[in-house]
């Protein structure tokens, strides 16, 4: 080290925990099972954290908050290096469940403005609204799994939200359409119906990825209907009933290509 250049800056254990929201004994306890140790001591044993260390406990931290164990952490920690590249995937990681995050939170406030206008009309919401509300917070975060969730965010942040609100308006117009074909009866071999059905399908390929990792968030879409349909077709401009009628004339029109 030279004349002008300065000592690498250290920080102690209570600084670190100060600055991370975490307590010391969490700190102690990452030291004593491996997954975040000082590199450095004092004269006198106390610890002493470097820019790689903080570096560490940033990527434990964040694997962590996309759900991780801590034994996964640990070999997500063990197999990867903190360069460049690691970081950067970590980065785009949580800033997709952000993104996800904020949809929810979009579609959460816009319900609750809804509650809100309600009782400024002098009209108290019923129990079925705080009900639905309630349920509009659930079903989505207990039916998908982190990943799906981030991979739901990722479609809709590369549509972008023009194209989000372009495909909600399409989506709304095939609804309208197909629940007067299966009103008036119309044979789900019918050209009109197959149409519109394929319309339906490449409508919803959109928002998810391609391949098995799409497959598999369509299935819990489904699965997701299926379980909560009550809950799910409250906060539909469409009544319920109908709603399940028209997914499965859709679904006999599919088998019928």
């Amino acid at each position: 080290m030279t004349g002008n250049e300065q000592p690498a800056r250290r920080w102690s254990i209570g600084e670190v925990a100060r600055a991370s929201g975490m307590t010391v004994r969490a700190l102690y306890h990452y030291d004593e099972v491996g997954l975040l140790r000082a590199s450095e001591r004092t004269a006198s044993g106390h610890r002493r954290y470097t820019e790689a260390d903080l570096r560490r406990l940033y990527r434990l931290r964040a694997l962590r908050s996309l759900g991780l164990s801590l034994e996964e952490i640990a070999g997500v920690l063990a197999a990867s290096s903190d360069g460049l590249a690691a970081i950067r995937d970590l980065l785009a990681a949580q800033l997709r469940m952000l993104e996800d995050e904020a949809e929810r939170s979009r579609q959460l406030r816009h319900r609750l403005r809804g509650l809100l206008q309600q009782i400024d009309d002098a009209s108290m919401p019923g129990p079925e609204e705080f009900m639905t509300t309630l349920e509009m917070i659930s079903v989505f975060e207990t039916s998908f799994t982190t990943e799906q969730r981030e991979q739901l965010a990722r479609r809709r942040a590369e549509l972008g939200p023009d194209a989000v609100e372009a495909a909600k308006t399409e989506w709304a117009g095939l609804v309208e359409e197909l629940m007067r074909h299966a009103q008036e009866g119309t044979p789900v071999e019918d050209q009109r119906v197959q149409t519109l059905a394929t319309r339906w399908d490449a409508l919803a390929d959109r928002f998810h990825a391609p391949g098995a990792e799409g497959e598999r968030t369509k299935a819990t879409a489904q699965r997701m209907w299926d379980e909560n349909s009550e809950e799910i077709g409250r906060s539909l401009p469409w009544p319920t009933e109908r709603m399940r009628e028209l997914l499965q004339y859709l679904e006999r029109a599919r088998q019928a290509r």
